[in-house]
């Protein structure tokens, strides 16, 4: 599930560390998507300020349930960072 998140079906069949790994790429992702989204609503005109508005408030909703949801795990900025560090580091080999 390289872009895409993961269907619920699909994370009943993982083990609590995949669970958690897969929330914190979700986590990250989903970071990156909230500054892309602000990147383009500094440059944003008419009726695409009010889509990146929305957009942002979703994507900040989304972020903060993920990491409530992250907290009541006990995964902490440490892990995140960890596997932000690796998966940068797969791209750039891949």
């Amino acid at each position: 599930m390289e872009d895409g998140y993961m269907q619920e079906s699909e994370l009943e069949s993982l083990d609590e560390r995949e669970k958690e790994i897969e929330l914190i790429k979700n986590i990250i992702k989903t970071r990156r998507e909230l500054k892309n989204v602000d990147r383009n609503f500094e440059y944003a005109q008419d009726d695409l300020v009010d889509y990146y508005i929305y957009e942002m408030k979703a994507n900040q909703a989304k972020l903060n349930y993920l990491i409530k949801m992250a907290k009541m795990k006990g995964i902490t900025v440490d892990m995140i960072n960890d596997i932000k560090y690796r998966l940068s580091s797969d791209e750039e080999v891949g």
